[in-house]
């Protein structure tokens, strides 16, 4: 399998904007057609689509917080292509490329507290709630070893 984080283009914003999570999986996320809007007309949120073997098959957006830590959010997997472990590979994507940008002290992340799915996967990647809450999601952060 062949899982790439690419840029949101004119050429594939339409596939990114069809992506549908499963309907109970529908109150954890936005529709990907927000978060667009969230990168394209706010100063924060950088989106990529995630694609398997060159198809979109996913989305996830990431930004610079005022420590300079790394935030991913938006992440959304479309039905048709979860319990194939896209999810996984974006997120170990992003903390490797953050991982190698020197002035990026971690990663953060938040999601909705019954959100267990995400909560066990963010962890087996290293990520540990620290007590904060954005909104209404708690936060989860990985930081990198220095040295």
């Amino acid at each position: 399998m062949d899982v790439d984080l690419v840029p949101v283009t004119a050429a594939n914003w339409r596939a990114c904007a069809a992506l549908r999570v499963r309907p109970d999986q529908e109150r954890f996320v936005s529709p990907v057609t927000y978060y667009l809007c969230l990168c394209h007309y706010g100063d924060v949120w950088h989106p990529l689509a995630i694609t398997r073997d060159g198809v979109v098959a996913g989305f996830v957006m990431w930004g610079v917080d005022d420590d300079r830590s790394r935030w991913i959010g938006g992440l959304v997997v479309d039905a048709a292509h979860q319990r194939a472990g896209l999810g996984r590979a974006a997120v170990e994507r992003l903390v490797e490329r953050f991982a190698a940008e020197p002035d990026c002290p971690g990663a953060a992340l938040s999601y909705q507290p019954a959100n267990t799915g995400a909560r066990a996967l963010y962890a087996s990647l290293g990520f540990a709630e620290t007590g904060e809450v954005e909104d209404d999601e708690v936060v989860a952060r990985r930081p990198f070893a220095r040295g």
